[in-house]
């Protein structure tokens, strides 16, 4: 019988196999944690992220997260990194963050690449959702969610709930240094139902661009985040016009990018009483009165789509002569809401007039919504009456017509007559 083999010898094959599944593990890429469309998270910090990041996120889904963190805190959302489809009223694709986790009030809605700051939910409870369109383009987000004490003061808590008769908002720093980079502030102003608001701003100093796309300050009608509701967006060195609210709420966000900052803001505002309706006999040459009521009826809208009279006929009778671009429409209850980019004003009444930097823009209302008809993006001579609001309202016998280079001529005359 042939010795046998030494036990190190038969072990060898088996050491072999281990070293080998060793280096294999070694070998392998690091693993890297997925994320799945939504979920419950708890705790006091955490990170939550889009479906299938790093990858490109899925089209037509919609994603839900609520987060929770210990009872007397409140959640501050951090956005580590943002990619998805980029538009700027964030249309297609986006990610919305809300107060509380049902029917909660909306902090903002975000899209592209441009990180917002710190968000601060009002109470331990924050739902994040994202929304995507057939069309996906970007690798989607990553952030952290932490807990910390309610009413924290610093660089990146600001914001707030004001319900006081009269009061005063700012950018943090201010006056003492500039407002720091990457904040994102709410402030949520409620006035008794019987009331208004009315908003100024004393100083005003926000990162300039022509379209407001990295600092900004924009304020909305009600107590969300909506962009039909949006008054206005505002950044450069000129303050806004003064502003009143439709209602007894309005909201104020402000956001500074990642990059350049300014010296920022302060505003103020007050409670004023809503005004009565009050019945007034119109002037003779005034061919359609001035009320505040826009809803369209069937005998107004039944009538024919035809304005009458010339340029300078409809001059004296109209509240407010304007030119400009259609930059966005919306329609509400039969009525076509505009947003005005204007080109020149030659009768402004009592329009409200918004101004960013060199770049002024008014809200109209198309009574009847296809009479006149307006489309976005084109140019056109606008006469009309006005709310109480400060909204221009357009009626189908109001004078609307395509703007053209050679009408300026005619429009700077009629500037200079006495009606």
């Amino acid at each position: 019988m042939p010795p046998a083999a030494p036990r190190s010898l038969l072990l060898l094959p088996l050491l072999l196999v281990v070293a080998a599944a060793a280096a294999a593990r070694s070998a392998a890429p690091p693993h890297r944690p997925t994320f799945a469309c939504g979920g419950v998270v708890s705790g006091e910090s955490g990170f939550i992220g889009s479906e299938g990041f790093p990858g490109v996120y899925p089209p037509n889904s919609k994603c839900t997260w609520k987060i929770t963190v210990p009872e007397g805190k409140v959640v501050v959302l951090s956005f580590r990194y943002l990619d998805l489809e980029s538009d700027n009223l964030c249309r297609y694709d986006f990610v919305d963050i809300y107060n509380g986790h049902a029917n909660g009030q909306r902090i903002g809605r975000f899209c592209g690449t441009v990180k917002p700051g710190a968000l601060v939910s009002n109470s331990n409870k924050m739902l994040v959702q994202m929304t995507s369109d057939a069309n996906t383009a970007g690798s989607g987000f990553i952030a952290k969610f932490s807990a910390a004490e309610p009413h924290e003061r610093g660089d990146q808590y600001c914001g707030g709930r004001l319900e006081k008769p009269s009061g005063s908002f700012q950018t943090p720093n201010w006056p003492e240094r500039d407002y720091p980079a990457g904040v994102t502030c709410s402030w949520h102003i409620v006035a008794p139902k019987n009331q208004l608001i009315e908003l100024k701003f004393e100083k005003f100093d926000v990162e300039r661009d022509n379209y407001c796309r990295y600092d900004y300050v924009a304020v909305f009608n009600g107590g969300e985040i909506n962009d039909a509701k949006r008054i206005g967006k505002y950044c450069g060195d000129s303050p806004p016009a003064p502003i009143l609210s439709e209602r007894n709420e309005l909201l104020i966000q402000f956001l500074s990018d990642l990059s350049l900052t300014a010296d920022g803001f302060i505003g103020h505002y007050k409670f004023r009483p809503k005004k009565l309706p009050t019945t007034t006999v119109p002037p003779t040459t005034t061919t359609v009165p001035a009320t505040s009521i826009v809803k369209p009826t069937v005998a107004l809208c039944q009538q024919k789509c035809k304005r009458s009279g010339t340029l300078e006929s409809n001059y004296c009778s109209s509240n407010f002569v304007i030119t400009g671009t259609v930059i966005t429409t919306i329609t509400r209850a039969g009525s076509l809401h505009a947003t005005i980019s204007i080109i020149n004003v030659y009768k402004e009444g009592n329009l409200a007039i918004q101004q960013a930097g060199k770049s002024m823009s008014a809200k109209i209302i198309v009574v009847c919504k296809q009479c006149p008809l307006i489309r976005r993006g084109l140019n056109y001579i606008i006469m009309g009456q006005v709310e109480e609001d400060g909204r221009g309202k357009v009626f189908p016998n109001s004078f609307v017509m395509s703007f053209k280079a050679k009408n300026s001529k005619i429009l700077n005359a009629l500037k200079n007559k006495t009606c």
